[in-house]
């Protein structure tokens, strides 16, 4: 299985309808973040590990998940390409490639280096529209085969059915 690795605070600061959140209300943008990623691991089938900076949420470490998401906030005084170097050394399997979603380039030069590939803050917002484009297409295709379809009747026919409804009468 392929693994995204993203910068949480490093792509809500590059996209701009995060970033106008996070100027408004940080927790609004990384709830958001979380669920665009949520349907990015779904729709592509992959592992997504969302690490965020503790400096900008003090405190200690901490793990969860949230759909399909894993989400790391790093210890104090470690930044998200430390750990998100650490994660990529401790998940390497040659079935797997690991991806790293980033506007940092020269900050993840080790990670680069041992095989992983980058996608950069724009190229990852430009998927994502196009995949969530592709879930809303669909979501409308499932709802349209499930609407009802109304059968037209003849006169006689729907007679027939509503004597059998009144139950013979």
């Amino acid at each position: 299985m392929d693994i995204l690795l993203v910068d949480g605070y490093n792509i809500i600061g590059d996209w701009k309808e995060l970033k106008q959140l996070k100027d408004s209300r940080l927790a609004d943008a990384r709830d958001r973040l979380l669920d665009r990623m949520a349907e990015y691991a779904s729709y592509k089938g992959w592992r997504v590990i969302v690490i965020f900076d503790a400096h900008l949420v003090p405190g200690l470490e901490s793990k969860n998940s949230r759909h399909r998401v894993e989400v790391i906030y790093t210890r104090q005084n470690e930044t998200a390409d430390e750990r998100i170097e650490k994660l990529a050394a401790a998940l390497r399997n040659r079935r797997d490639q690991i991806y790293v979603a980033t506007s940092d380039n020269t900050e993840q030069r080790v990670i680069f280096a041992q095989g992983a590939l980058r996608i950069s803050a724009r190229e990852f917002e430009i998927e994502m529209e196009e995949i969530e484009k592709r879930i809303s297409k669909r979501v409308k295709e499932i709802q349209d085969s499930r609407a009802i379809s109304k059968i037209q009747l003849s006169d006689e026919v729907a007679e027939i059915f509503e004597k059998w409804r009144r139950g013979g009468q």
